[in-house]
C-alpha cells in the first residue's frame, strides 16, 4: 500500500516544506515529501526523501519509467547524503535567478555530476569540501580526454563538455546549503561556458549540436513510403481486427493455438511472410503515421505522443474556406494546449491511428481495472488513467507488457528502421521533423511554392500561407513554431547572398549592380568579417524566390513577376544566377521555335525577337553562348 496525503489542499502542504534539510532531524528530513500524484481524487505520495529511489514528476509522456527516478545506490557512498541535500534544495528552490526545475532537470543534472562525483572517488576524496579549483582543474582534463565508446570513441562534443562543468559549478552552489559545501567555486574567474567556447566576443558555438537538415531526396523518399503505408492502413487493420477476434472466439485459450490460428487465417488472405511479417507491417503502420503527422504539422515529438483521440476539428473562415486542426498538450511551455494546422491528409492519418490505437487503449483499461482490485491507490493507476486515450502506444516487454506512450528511444528504433527499409541510409531522428517542416514553411514564404507542391504532393495550398492568426487563436498556436520557420527563413536568405557573392556572374539589375559594388574594396572592410557582411545584407534586404529570379522589390510594383519573366533580365530589383540558367536556355530554345512560326503577326514577332534579345543578354551575362550550350 501507498502512502496518502490526509489533507484539503495538498500543495500547500508540500509548499510549506523547508528548502533545504539543515537543522532537520534525521527522522524530520526522510519524511519530507519528494513527489506525488492524484489517484481516483486521493493524494498518494510517489516518494519521501528517505527512500534510495526518487520516483520524479513533471515529464513529458514519452519519457520512460526508468528515466523518472533517481537511484542514489549509484552515487558513490561517500557522496549519497550531501547529493541527496543538494537535489532535494535544487528541487525545492532551483538555482539562483532560474526557476524550479521539472523532472527531467533534475534527472539531466543527476546524470551530468556524476562523473564528476566518481572522478571525486578516484582521487580519494570523500567529502566536497576537499575539492579545490586544481582539483577541478583535474576533471577537466580527464572529460577532454574522455571518449563514448558508445559513439565509436569521439570525444564529449562541446554542449556535452559544457553540461557537465556546468553541473560542477551548479554543484558548488547548491552545496552551501549543505553541511558538506565546496569551499571554492570550481574555476574562479572563469565559466564552463566560456571554457568550451559558448559565450563572449569569441564564442564559436559548433554546428554538431544544430538539428540536421534531411536532405530532400531522402525526405521525399521517407514521405512517399511513410504515404503509401498510411493510404493501405485501413486494409491492414481490418485483417487485424480479424485476427483478433480469433482471440476471443474459443473456448480454449493457448498461446500455440492462437498463433496457429492467425497464421492460418493469413495464409488464407494470401498474406506472405506470418504473423511475425504482420505484426512488423503494423509497427510500420504506426511509424508511417507518425512520419506524415510529424512532416506536416511541425509537432515535437512529445507533442505528438500527448495526442489522444478527438484531437481533430475543425474552422471555416468567412468565405467557406474549411482549415482542419490537430489539438495536443505541449509540455515545453507553460501554455498547455496548442493547436497546428494539418492538411487533409493529416486528418485521414489521426483517423487511421485512433483506430490502431484501440486495442491498446482497451489494454489499458483492463490494467486500471486490475490495478483498482489490487491497491486502489496505486500511482501507476493515475499515470494508466493520463494515457488511456493516447493514440501512439507501445508495448513495454520488460515491464510485464505494459502499455504506455511510446518513448523517444523506442519511436527512434523504429524511424531508423523504417528508414533502412527504404533504402535509406540517412541517420533519421525524431527532432528532424520539426526542422524540415521549418523549413520548407520558410521556403515557401521565400516564393518558393515549388518546396512544398513537389514534396507534399497531398497538401492543401492554402496552408502555405500560414496559420489565419487573430487574438483567440493566436493563444492557442505553437508560436515557437513561428519562430522556427523565421529562423530557416534567415538562413535561406543569408545562403542565397552568400551564392550571390561568390565567385560566379550574376544577371539582372540588382545582381549586376551587387557585383559592381563588391568589385571596390573600401565597401567589404566596413564589416567585420564574411559572416557579419552576409548577415547585414540578408537582414536589410527583401528576398524572395518568383521560380527565374530573386526579386528584391520592397513594394508590389510588380508583384514580383510571374507573368512576364523576361521582363527581370533589365529589372533593378532582380537578380539571376547560374542556377536560373535553364529556365531562359529552354526560353531562349522555345522562342527561337516560335519566331519560324508564319501566324503570330509582326507585333507577336517583334515581341518574340524583344525576349529572345532579353534570354540572349541574360544568358550572356552569366558568361553562356546561348547557341553553343552543351545540354
Amino acid at each position: 500500500m501507498n502512502d496518502t496525503i490526509q489533507a484539503p489542499h495538498p500543495w500547500a502542504l508540500l509548499a510549506s516544506q523547508p528548502s533545504d534539510v539543515h537543522g532537520l532531524t534525521d527522522t524530520e528530513r526522510d519524511a519530507l515529501i519528494i513527489s506525488a500524484a492524484k489517484v481516483d481524487g486521493q493524494w498518494v505520495i510517489l516518494s519521501r526523501y528517505g527512500d534510495s529511489n526518487w520516483k520524479l514528476d513533471g515529464f513529458t509522456s514519452n519519457v520512460p519509467a526508468n528515466r523518472r527516478r533517481i537511484d542514489f545506490k549509484t552515487v558513490p557512498q561517500a557522496f549519497r547524503a550531501v547529493l541527496k541535500a543538494i537535489l532535494y534544495r535544487y528541487l525545492r528552490r532551483g538555482r539562483l535567478g532560474s526557476v524550479r526545475p521539472k523532472g527531467g532537470m533534475l534527472r539531466q543534472f543527476f546524470s551530468s555530476v556524476m562523473p564528476f562525483l566518481r572522478h571525486l572517488e578516484t582521487l580519494k576524496l570523500d567529502h566536497l569540501g576537499a575539492v579545490t579549483p586544481l582539483v577541478c582543474a583535474t576533471y577537466i582534463t580527464a572529460c577532454k580526454s574522455y571518449r563514448q565508446s558508445s559513439r565509436s570513441d569521439r570525444p564529449l562534443s562541446q554542449n556535452g563538455l559544457c553540461n557537465r562543468l556546468q553541473a560542477v559549478e551548479a554543484l558548488h552552489e547548491l552545496s552551501q546549503f549543505t553541511d558538506d559545501p565546496m569551499p571554492q567555486h570550481p574555476w574562479p574567474e572563469t565559466s564552463a561556458m566560456t571554457m568550451t567556447g559558448l559565450n563572449g566576443s569569441g564564442a564559436h558555438r559548433l554546428q554538431a549540436g544544430k538539428t540536421p537538415l534531411t536532405p530532400d531526396d531522402v525526405f521525399c523518399s521517407l514521405f512517399e513510403h511513410a504515404y503509401g503505408h498510411v493510404e493501405r492502413g485501413h486494409q491492414l487493420l481490418d485483417l487485424r481486427d480479424a485476427l483478433i477476434a480469433l482471440e476471443t472466439d474459443q473456448r480454449e485459450i493457448c498461446f500455440t493455438t492462437i498463433v496457429g490460428r492467425k497464421n492460418r487465417h493469413l495464409n488464407t488472405t494470401g498474406w506472405v511472410g506470418g504473423l511475425r511479417a504482420f505484426n512488423k507491417a503494423l509497427s510500420d503502420l504506426r511509424t508511417a503515421c507518425y512520419i506524415v503527422l510529424a512532416s506536416t504539422s511541425g509537432c515535437r515529438h512529445h507533442e505528438l505522443a500527448n495526442l489522444q483521440i478527438g484531437a481533430h476539428h475543425h474552422t471555416r473562415d468567412d468565405e467557406g474556406t474549411v482549415y482542419h486542426w490537430m489539438r495536443s498538450r505541449s509540455d515545453k511551455t507553460d501554455v498547455g494546449t496548442h493547436n497546428w494546422m494539418i492538411p487533409e491528409v493529416g486528418v485521414r492519418t489521426l483517423r487511421l491511428m485512433e483506430r490502431w490505437s484501440a486495442p491498446y487503449q482497451a489494454l489499458i483499461g483492463a490494467e486500471i481495472l486490475r490495478r483498482r482490485r489490487s491497491d486502489p491507490h496505486d500511482p501507476q493507476i493515475a499515470e494508466a488513467q493520463s494515457q488511456r486515450h493516447v493514440l501512439f502506444l507501445g508495448m513495454n516487454s520488460k515491464e510485464g507488457n505494459q502499455v504506455r506512450a511510446l518513448s523517444t528511444m523506442s519511436l527512434g528504433t523504429s524511424l531508423k528502421a523504417f528508414a533502412k527499409d527504404c533504402g535509406l541510409t540517412w541517420n533519421l531522428a525524431t527532432h528532424q521533423f520539426r526542422r524540415k517542416f521549418a523549413n520548407y514553411a520558410a521556403h515557401s514564404r521565400f516564393g518558393d511554392l515549388r518546396y512544398l507542391k513537389e514534396h507534399y504532393a497531398h497538401w492543401s495550398m492554402d496552408m502555405t500561407l500560414g496559420y489565419a492568426m487573430d487574438d483567440s487563436w493566436g493563444q492557442q498556436l505553437d508560436l515557437e513554431l513561428y519562430d522556427d520557420v523565421q529562423a530557416e527563413l534567415d538562413q535561406i536568405k543569408v545562403d542565397v547572398v552568400d551564392e550571390w557573392l561568390g565567385d560566379s556572374s550574376l544577371a539582372g539589375g540588382y545582381g549586376r549592380a551587387l557585383k559592381r559594388w563588391q568589385r571596390e574594396p573600401q565597401n567589404l572592410l566596413i564589416f567585420k568579417d564574411r559572416s557579419s557582411m552576409l548577415k547585414s545584407i540578408a537582414e536589410s534586404t527583401a528576398i524572395r524566390s518568383n521560380g527565374h529570379a530573386w526579386c528584391t522589390a520592397d513594394n508590389d510594383a510588380c508583384m514580383g513577376n510571374t507573368i512576364e519573366r523576361t521582363r527581370c533580365g533589365n529589372c533593378n530589383n532582380a537578380v539571376i544566377g547560374r542556377n536560373h540558367t535553364g529556365i531562359y536556355q529552354r526560353l531562349y530554345d522555345d522562342l527561337k521555335e516560335v519566331l519560324n512560326c508564319q501566324d503570330i503577326g509582326e507585333g507577336g514577332r517583334q515581341r518574340v525577337e524583344r525576349d529572345l534579345n532579353r534570354c540572349r543578354e541574360v544568358l550572356a551575362q552569366l558568361g553562356i553562348d546561348p547557341e553553343n550550350l552543351i545540354p
